[in-house]
């Protein structure tokens, strides 16, 4: 199993980036996909995740809620991160990661991920 992230890059602050992660090696469409980041200094941290139930279902974290937007095409086994709005706060390597089910309690945790990718770096410049 692999998760390939891309789509980072350098940005000014009030910009967007869009992420993408794709998964190659087994479905993970009805299963926990999310972002974190980790900056410069500072433990990895939740960002955003979704799971399929009829419909995708959402969940953020509070520093980046109503900015980035998490989106997944199951056809294409990929999930995407859109960032809007972004800060200078919000430079970190992002790292997309899936977890092997659909339920996952602790989906705010790196414990309930299997697969990681190997990142991609965002930087944004104020």
């Amino acid at each position: 199993v692999q998760l390939q992230a891309s789509g980072g890059g350098l940005v000014q602050a009030g910009g967007s980036l869009r992420l993408s992660c794709a998964a190659s090696g087994r479905t993970f469409s009805s299963s926990f996909m999310g972002w974190f980041r980790q900056a410069p200094g500072k433990e990895r941290e939740f960002v955003a995740a979704s799971r399929w139930s009829g419909g995708i279902i959402s969940y953020y974290a509070d520093s980046v809620k109503g900015r980035f937007t998490i989106s997944r095409d199951n056809a294409k086994n990929t999930v995407y991160l859109q960032m809007n709005s972004l800060k200078a706060e919000d430079t970190a390597v992002y790292y997309c990661a899936a977890a092997q089910g659909p339920h996952r309690s602790n989906y705010f945790t790196e414990d309930a991920y299997d697969y990681w990718g190997q990142g991609t770096q965002v930087t944004v410049s104020s």
